[in-house]
């Protein structure tokens, strides 16, 4: 699997630079993964745009189900009241797959688009993907700016979550933050939500582990990590408690099984790294991982190359399992579980 490439983040840092010289482009294009951080730019773009006591009154909202060209053109034609700006805001409308009319006019629309307003397209129930040959991705291009809300790299995520507890009048260790990140994954709306949950908790004024243990609400792949340690151990009747309580919260095999399978798939490929003697930093460029892979490479020390082999194709028989022959797949996960654990 080869490393994967850093997402474009140009567009981000020119929304940063227009908004701090409070001089907004005429057209953005707003998609990407980190919702939180695509909704706070939003506001804070509408709120740059829309100054002065009327600003509701120059603001028109398209959904996308109700866009074609016409609409938009009348809505960018509406001359601002009071104010210097109009702001369109048209979302979950892909401008790209429309009709060769439609697309025709947008592309007279973008490339003509008046100095007082600007026209953002949301994308968020939708993915972006532009075509880059087609003349109306060059004026896109041209006229404005695609800004991709990826998700934060650790170091930042570490920094958010602290200010994030100070702002609730609790302190927390970037030791525990990363730990938080690792158990509830990197998404900064569900951080947010988790750090509500635990500032509410914690007595003290200092975040402790137990806070976290007590009322966070793991994602799978955490939890996930917690069996492959526990066949990493021996210990079979561990990794059984923690498959139930999976169980529990709802997921089904098919779900677990599939998450197993990804993480032993990076068990194997750190194994595969401690024997060729590369560090944490390849494995996580490899998987693309926002977290680092420090954790995996201890964990990845239990197992033997040949285990870790083993345990892939055994994972993929089980899935082949499940999908045709019938079996119940409950049984079929704790006939795997036992046998990885007998292997280990």
């Amino acid at each position: 699997m080869p490393p994967k490439n850093k997402p474009d983040t140009a567009g981000y840092e020119k929304l940063k630079r227009d908004l701090a010289a409070g001089e907004p482009d005429r057209l953005y294009i707003f998609h990407g993964e980190e919702t939180y951080l695509r909704d706070h730019y939003l506001d804070k773009l509408r709120d740059t745009v829309l100054t002065g006591g009327l600003g509701e009154f120059n603001r028109h909202d398209l959904a996308g189900k109700d866009m074609s060209p016409r609409p938009l053109e009348e809505a960018l034609d509406c001359l601002p009241m009071m104010a210097d700006r109009t702001f369109v805001l048209v979302t979950d409308y892909d401008i790209f797959k429309a009709g060769e009319k439609d697309r025709e006019e947008y592309l007279r629309i973008l490339s003509n688009l008046p100095d007082y307003c600007c026209l953002v397209f949301l994308y968020d129930l939708i993915d972006y993907k532009p075509d880059a040959r087609t003349k109306l991705a060059q004026a896109v291009k041209k006229s404005g700016t695609a800004v991709n809300f990826v998700r934060q790299d650790q170091r930042q995520l570490v920094k958010w979550v602290q200010a994030h507890f100070q702002a609730a009048g609790k302190s927390i260790e970037p030791r525990l933050c990363e730990e938080l990140i690792f158990l509830c994954g990197d998404l900064m709306q569900n951080l947010g939500q988790e750090v509500e949950k635990i500032a509410a908790y914690a007595r003290g004024p200092q975040v402790a582990w137990a806070d976290i243990e007590a009322v966070a609400a793991p994602q799978l792949s955490a939890v996930v990590f917690r069996i492959a340690d526990a066949i990493g151990e021996k210990n079979y009747d561990k990794a059984a408690k923690i498959l139930g309580e999976l169980y529990q919260m709802q997921k089904s095999p098919y779900e677990i099984l599939s998450a197993l399978s990804k993480q032993l798939r990076q068990l194997y490929s750190a194994r595969l790294a401690l024997d060729g003697r590369r560090n944490a930093a390849w494995v996580a460029q490899l998987w693309g991982m926002r977290y680092p892979a420090d954790r995996l490479m201890v964990s990845a020390r239990r197992f033997s190359l040949p285990w870790c082999r083993r345990a892939v194709v055994r994972c993929a028989q089980t899935d082949l399992a499940m999908k045709s022959t019938g079996q119940d797949p409950k049984e079929l996960m704790t006939t795997l579980l036992l046998e990885l654990a007998n292997m280990a």
